[in-house]
């Protein structure tokens, strides 16, 4: 809460810098090798991960709106959160429930522009800068989660199903996230449309990447261990926390 102003909302999610980015490709590919670690390592199954994931999701969103101010690793844990709910869900919705690749992402894709869609109706934005109001918070940590679970399933279907691999896949989305950078510096285009397609591409960057470390080297991959490739994305992030000071984003006037 402002001291100066008792009443005045704040804004409780970063600024977007070069480090956010890196930040966001780093916890992206922590949800992926984090969830598989839960689900395929532990053999909990997706279902189990599932809602496992999805009660610590609840939890940390939960504690983030009620946040009075900008805590970093709150938003980064909840971020995270987001990721391995994503994995889990996409792959129980792929796999368990039998739609496929292509199935899940276009469904997922169908709910996260009706949540971009229904969030601008309701509030007017969806830029970030707008986000300082637990009706705004919601609907922003529901629309990653939905851009989380698309990610995973998009990974998956370019990785396996377009034949791509993952080193491959990897190259096609760190080529589309470089062709947003180039249109942010280049054109005018709204900051906002471009945020969202490099937060949405980040994710699908960041599951082909974890499916490389961990997936056998037959399938592609380069067969490390889930939870040791965890534990060195965790430390990364922690690094980056405290070596990257970070900033709420500017609220809009």
């Amino acid at each position: 809460m402002n001291k100066a102003n008792p009443t005045a909302q704040v804004s409780k999610v970063p600024e977007v810098t070069l480090g956010f980015w890196f930040m966001k490709i780093l916890a992206t590919t922590l949800g992926e090798t984090g969830g598989d670690s839960v689900t395929m390592s532990l053999g909990l199954g997706y279902l189990t991960g599932t809602a496992i994931f999805a009660v610590v999701f609840a939890v940390a969103v939960a504690y983030q709106i009620r946040s009075e101010r900008f805590h970093p690793a709150v938003y980064w844990a909840t971020i995270v959160a987001t990721t391995t709910v994503g994995t889990t869900l996409a792959d129980f919705a792929d796999r368990s429930l039998g739609i496929g690749y292509a199935g899940g992402t276009s469904l997922l894709l169908g709910l996260l522009i009706a949540s971009l869609v229904v969030w601008h109706r309701s509030m007017g934005s969806v830029s970030i800068s707008s986000i300082v109001s637990p009706k705004a918070e919601i609907f922003y940590w529901t629309t990653i989660m939905f851009s989380q679970t698309l990610g995973t399933a998009l990974g998956d279907w370019m990785a396996d199903n377009a034949g791509l691999g993952y080193a491959g896949s990897a190259l096609v989305f760190g080529g589309c996230l470089a062709a947003v950078a180039a249109t942010y510096y280049l054109t005018r285009m709204s900051r906002t449309a471009l945020f969202w397609a490099a937060f949405v591409l980040t994710r699908p960057l960041g599951a082909v990447v974890g499916d490389f470390l961990d997936k056998p080297i037959s399938q592609g991959g380069l067969d490390l261990s889930r939870f040791g490739a965890s534990a060195v994305l965790l430390g990364a992030m922690i690094v980056l926390l405290l070596l990257v000071r970070q900033r709420p984003a500017a609220q809009a006037h």
